[in-house]
């Protein structure tokens, strides 16, 4: 396989804590049992899993509005997610960030980010950092199709490049911008030839096949860490729901919809690893253990204390104010 089981079947057991992540949360959300957006990353927990596997904990990542499969990849708290995303006390970042903003600078997770694009500049910006730090570390910077459309994807892609900076660009193409089909909208070839045109090496991969991911991910992060400059990874994958919790998808073909049972993640994962060795009984365990894991974090959650008013004014900037001469 170019992988071991062991490492393969680590991932496995990162992309259930996902899924059983998001169904809570996406569930809460059109419960009523949650306020703000929540962006399910369902149907794309390949992608996450497989890039974060060949990072260090030193790395970082940005992400977007669909980020909560990357932070779990990171090794971000699941509970401290959920209370973040139901604005408690406790959460990740103390219950003020929300669903998309949620961030770990711990695990070298800079944050998602509700504008569309903004989460690659913030990446490059990392990585030009990094440059003049002199450290050993890189960045990815998670972003959807849509971004691809966006001025400052253009501006990021050709910052990278220009400066050779030690970033990984990966495109989670699912094929939808919103409720819009992404090539109805996109001139040219196509997304790789958008990087391509900026110098930066590109690959496309089947984005819900784990192995494909983790290999060809190992390969980029390897060629980035060695000082060869940004590569550029395009997956694509399967948005199982709609653009947010509360969106039923009726724009989109309910066999398309339907479709996407066959292309699982996790079940052709879960295949992948019964094929070598690994018992059925096993994985009906570790998905249970999951979902028991991440429902006891939302019932903690939606019980938990909201924030004392009093951290209104922490995490305020108070530094650095405009000096008038």
């Amino acid at each position: 396989m170019g992988l071991s089981v062991e490492r393969i079947h680590a991932m496995y057991q990162r992309m259930l804590l996902m899924r059983a992540f998001d169904e809570h949360a996406g569930a809460a959300r059109r419960d009523n049992r949650l306020r703000g957006s929540v962006h399910e990353y369902t149907g794309q927990e390949a992608i996450a899993a497989g890039v974060c596997a060949a990072l260090t904990d030193r790395d970082y990542i940005s992400s977007y509005h669909r980020g909560h499969g990357h932070c779990i990849a990171k090794g971000a708290d699941p509970v401290a997610m959920m209370l973040e995303i139901h604005g408690k006390a406790g959460g990740l970042c103390g219950g003020k960030g929300g669903s998309m903003h949620v961030a770990d600078f711990s695990r070298g997770i800079l944050g998602a980010n509700g504008v569309v694009a903004d989460g690659v500049t913030i990446a490059v910006g990392a990585a030009q950092a990094v440059r003049l730090l002199g450290e050993d570390r890189i960045v990815v910077a998670f972003f959807g199709d849509g971004a691809l459309n966006r001025g400052p994807m253009l501006e990021a892609l050709n910052w990278a490049k220009v400066y050779d900076l030690p970033v990984l660009f990966v495109c989670e193409d699912n094929g939808y911008s919103d409720h819009t089909r992404t090539p109805s909208v996109t001139a040219g070839p196509g997304i790789v030839a958008r990087a391509e045109a900026f110098g930066i090496p590109a690959d496309s991969i089947d984005g819900n096949d784990l192995l494909a991911v983790a290999c060809s991910a190992a390969l980029m992060v390897g060629e980035v860490r060695a000082g060869k400059g940004p590569r550029f990874l395009h997956a694509t994958t399967c948005r199982w729901r709609g653009h947010l919790a509360l969106d039923r998808g009726l724009y989109r073909d309910p066999a398309e919809v339907a479709g996407y049972a066959a292309r699982d993640p996790v079940v052709l994962t879960a295949r992948l690893l019964l094929d070598n060795g690994v018992a059925q009984s096993t994985l009906d365990e570790e998905a249970r253990s999951a979902s028991e894991r991440i429902a006891a974090a939302a019932a903690l959650a939606e019980a938990a204390p909201c924030p004392d008013p009093g951290e209104l004014f922490t995490d305020v900037q108070d530094a650095g104010a405009p000096s008038w001469p």
